[in-house]
């Protein structure tokens, strides 16, 4: 027999030993298997149980920012000459931080939240922010000449299947 083989015929024995047991104690209903289980899960966890390596908690905090950020939907658009960002059928007016500075023909990420704000990334820095008061007057909100609430997400070609949050 070789080692593979009878690591997996003892593990499939341990595995199996719950059926095993209710088994034999002839649990026929749920709570008869409750009442095994009971009895059964001491025994094993005193049996395989094992102490964690590290006693602190495997989770990291994280800050409000980031959250943020990785709970938002990330388009790619590339700035226009005038300094701008098409999006939606709407403009946004990247503000210039310097005369020499200019984002035209850049690679943009627009991240739209939750909230209904809209932040423009270049390059991982934050380079404009606008609320979602501000998005609204833009006109992100805006389709086809009428008013309707923004769509989160992916647009789909049926409504039902869009999410309508409205601010």
């Amino acid at each position: 027999m070789t080692s593979k083989r009878a690591y997996s015929i003892g593990k499939s024995s341990s595995q199996d030993r719950l059926v095993s047991e209710l088994r034999l104690a002839g649990a026929k209903t749920k709570s008869e298997a409750q009442a095994v289980l009971e009895r059964f899960l001491p025994h094993y966890n005193r049996k395989f149980a094992k102490a964690a390596a590290q006693a602190r908690p495997a989770w990291r905090e994280v800050d409000s920012q980031s959250l943020e950020q990785a709970l938002c939907f990330k388009y790619q658009r590339t700035v226009a000459k005038d300094n701008t960002v098409g999006f939606k059928g709407s403009v946004f007016q990247i503000p210039k931080r310097s005369p020499l500075l200019s984002y035209s023909g850049k690679k943009v990420r627009v991240h739209v939240l939750l909230d209904g704000s809209v932040e423009i990334f270049y390059k991982g820095e934050r380079i404009a922010k606008f609320d979602s008061k501000t998005a609204h007057t833009i006109g992100l909100y805006r389709t086809n000449g009428e008013r309707e609430g923004f769509r989160y997400g992916p647009i789909t070609r049926y409504p039902d299947q869009s999410l309508e949050l409205s601010p």
